[in-house]
């Protein structure tokens, strides 16, 4: 049997002693945007939260997690941050910034701690699913055990 190592975000989990689960899926095919790996791991889209970064108009970064069927309103995300305007983090700077990979940015353990909102529809499950770091695996946790482990805070973002 293959050993498996605990992510970054796993053991942060551990040392606030939050209760969680977590799902392997198959990545060899590619396919690991958040819709397959909802399909590949069985579960709600509405229950698989996809981890994005964005840059506001004052240079800070912001973390969004949000249903992975789902796009970020940047008009909300702003609001939500007092920026003036949101946008996307550029694709080459995500693991300079965060430590993790396009697929396997988790909203827990980054290099350095941003602001984080989780949406609003997360209160609307039991738990959801989020990466752990890693493409491949996947963290499930109940929505309030993912606020305190992320610093995070609830805001309508879709």
């Amino acid at each position: 049997m293959k050993k498996f190592n605990k992510t970054n975000a796993m053991r942060i989990l551990d040392s606030l002693n939050i209760e969680y689960d977590y799902m392997t899926y198959e990545c060899e095919d590619g396919h690991v945007d958040g819709v397959s790996v909802a399909h590949k791991t069985g579960q709600n889209p509405e229950a698989v939260f996809k981890t994005l970064v964005s840059v506001g108009h004052s240079k800070e970064l912001y973390v969004f997690c949000i249903p992975v069927e789902y796009e970020l309103d940047l008009k909300k995300a702003a609001k939500s941050s007092n920026e003036k305007n949101i946008e996307m983090l550029p694709l080459k700077e995500l693991t300079k910034n965060t430590g993790y990979v396009r697929g396997g940015c988790s909203p827990i353990g980054m290099k350095k701690h941003y602001k984080t909102f989780i949406d609003e529809t997360a209160l609307l499950q039991d738990k959801i699913l989020v990466s752990a770091g890693v493409i491949g695996t996947q963290i499930v946790i109940k929505p309030d055990d993912l606020i305190v482990a992320a610093e995070a805070e609830y805001a309508d973002l879709i």
